[in-house]
């Protein structure tokens, strides 16, 4: 099972198709709950419809990683992770071309690199279901879960991904964004340092974001962007649709590519 160090944490990753001096590398995020395990085939599936190498890891605190405390994390988490560990990890493990591919708290984090690109600028950038401004709607989504972690089998779901580290993921997470002073946590303000192609994914019924979220990542960037609604859709469009979310994702990596070469 491999592992590498960064950000100053053990970090479990997987690596699916061609290694990095072959193609470009998919380097796929997992939302704030999620882990390698929570994405099922889907990277593999995404890997191989492109011919790109998929670097598929759990975050700090996520999976089968360093276990993170019990304190609700900083609000520049995301960022941390963009702008420390990322980098670690893709110098660890030779990534030369990359494409972040994130959804939700990853989808945010893949923007947040895109913004800062170092080592390695990115291809493009996909990001579904991210936030780049916190609202009530969010905040009521995240309160359903509160919900289901005290009263339904949540945390028996999220143990058989997590195991040890169910505890810290969760309440790390929730306690931060469950504060009030959370509702002013914007950062619309990074976008227009991304320049890279962009898609902007989200389901029309997502209930942890508003549509609103894709028009300011999609107004805010200074690069090409595309806008993908997807109708009937909640949070986790690569599960609910996983054909029509591939068939997305992969001509806009392809497009991506193309106009890359064509430089």
């Amino acid at each position: 099972m491999p592992y590498a160090t960064a950000g100053g944490h053990r970090l479990h990753y997987e690596w699916i198709g061609p290694g990095p001096e072959e193609a470009p590398t998919l380097v796929v995020m997992h939302q704030a709950l999620g882990c390698v395990e929570t994405w099922g085939d889907f990277p593999a599936r995404l890997a191989a419809a492109t011919g790109c190498g998929a670097l598929v890891y759990s975050r700090w605190g996520s999976g089968k990683s360093d276990p993170i405390g019990l304190d609700p994390r900083p609000p520049t988490y995301m960022e941390d992770e963009a702008w420390v560990a990322l980098p670690d990890l893709l110098a660890a493990t030779g990534v030369r071309q990359v494409i972040p591919v994130g959804h939700s708290d990853g989808g945010t984090i893949a923007l947040f690199y895109a913004a800062d690109p170092k080592p390695v600028a990115p291809l493009a950038v996909v990001s579904v279901a991210a936030h780049v401004f916190y609202d009530e709607h969010s905040r009521g989504g995240l309160a359903q879960t509160r919900v289901d972690w005290d009263e339904s089998d949540l945390r028996a779901r999220l143990a058989r991904h997590h195991g040890d580290n169910t505890d810290g993921m969760y309440l790390s997470w929730t306690g931060l964004w469950l504060k009030p002073e959370s509702l002013t946590w914007n950062v619309e303000h990074t976008l227009p340092a991304i320049v890279c192609p962009a898609l902007v994914m989200q389901g029309s019924e997502d209930a942890h974001g508003v549509v609103g979220q894709v028009d300011a990542i999609v107004r805010g960037v200074s690069g090409p962007a595309e806008r993908v609604i997807m109708d009937g859709v909640g949070h986790e469009p690569h599960r609910e649709a996983p054909q029509e979310t591939l068939r997305i994702m992969a001509g806009f990596i392809e497009r991506a590519r193309a106009r890359k070469a064509a430089e």
